[in-house]
C-alpha cells in the first residue's frame, strides 16, 4: 500500500467514511441514508428480528441495553432510533469495531458506547447490569457457548438470542457439510450438552470476516441450546424466525426471561 492511498481529495462526506472499508461490509444501509456499502447484502439496519424483539418486550425506549457483537452497528442504529436510554456494545473484531465507530459518527448515535474487547471476558468480569442483553449472531461463534449463556445470566434478566444451531441435516449441504466435524457430548457442571465443531476454513481469508476469534467454533444442537438456556436460569417466552432450512444453517430467534 502507498500511504498516499489513505488520503481523499473530495469534500467530507458520509460515503467517504463508509468507503474506508470498501468491499468489507456485510450490512446494507437503508436507501434513505444516502450511503452505500459494498458488498453490503444483509439488511441489518432494517432488521425484522429487532422489530420483533421490540414488539415482544415492550419497546426499547428508556432501556439500558447490552449488545454483544454489534458487527457494523445496524442493530445499534435501530435500537438507538427507537429510544434506548443507553447501549453498551462489545465488539472483539478490530475492523468491525472501527466500522461501528464510523456508523456512530455518521448517524450521531450519542447514547451508544462501543467497547473494543472480548464479550466473554467482559461478561465474566463486569459488575454492570442491563434491562436486556441482545446477542444476535454471536452464540454460534463461541468456543464455550454454554458458559457464554451462563455469563449473560449474570448481567441481565432478559435475553434476545438469534443463533444458528447444529442439526444432522447440515451434512447433506454441499456448502456447509464439510465444515462440521462429528458431534459429541460435553459436560458442564454435571449437565450434558451436544456440540459440533465448525471450522471457518476459507472464510478466514476475507478482510470482512465476521466470525469468532478462533479458526473454529462450537454449535449446540437445538435441544442442547434450549436446555442450556433453561439451565442458565432463563425461561423461553417466545420463538420466531424459526428456519431449519436457513441457507447458513438452521436458525431461530428467541426471547427468554428469568
Amino acid at each position: 500500500m502507498d500511504i498516499l492511498d489513505a488520503y481523499v481529495t473530495t469534500a467530507p462526506s458520509a460515503q467517504n467514511v463508509i468507503d474506508i472499508f470498501r468491499d468489507e461490509w456485510s450490512s446494507k444501509f437503508p436507501t434513505d441514508t444516502g450511503v452505500m456499502a459494498t458488498p453490503g447484502s444483509a439488511a441489518l439496519f432494517e432488521d425484522p428480528r429487532i422489530e420483533w424483539l421490540s414488539n415482544t418486550t415492550g419497546g426499547f425506549a428508556g432501556k439500558n441495553i447490552l449488545e454483544l457483537g454489534p458487527l457494523e452497528a445496524g442493530h445499534t442504529y435501530m435500537m438507538h432510533g427507537a429510544g434506548a436510554k443507553s447501549i453498551v456494545a462489545i465488539e472483539a473484531n478490530s475492523r468491525s469495531y472501527l466500522k461501528c465507530l464510523c456508523v456512530k459518527e455518521i448517524f450521531n448515535l450519542n447514547r451508544a458506547q462501543f467497547r473494543y474487547g472480548d464479550a466473554m471476558r467482559y461478561l465474566s468480569e463486569t459488575s454492570e447490569r442491563f434491562d436486556v442483553c441482545v446477542a444476535s449472531g454471536i452464540l454460534y461463534h463461541m468456543i464455550d457457548p454454554v458458559e457464554f449463556l451462563r455469563n449473560i445470566a449474570r448481567v441481565s434478566d432478559t435475553i434476545f438470542l438469534w443463533t444458528h444451531y447444529y442439526a444432522e441435516s447440515l451434512r447433506a449441504r454441499q456448502n456447509l457439510g464439510r465444515q462440521f466435524e462429528e458431534p459429541y457430548e460435553i459436560a458442564v457442571d454435571g449437565n450434558s450438552y451436544t456440540v459440533c465443531k465448525r471450522n471457518y476454513e476459507e472464510a478466514l481469508n476475507w478482510a470482512g470476516f465476521c466470525g469468532g476469534g478462533k479458526p473454529w467454533a462450537f454449535w449446540l444442537t437445538r435441544d442442547s441450546l434450549m436446555r442450556a438456556i433453561t439451565d442458565s436460569g432463563f425461561t423461553v417466552e417466545a420463538i420466531e424466525f424459526d428456519h431449519p432450512a436457513h441457507p447458513n444453517g438452521p436458525a431461530l430467534a428467541l426471547v427468554a426471561r428469568k
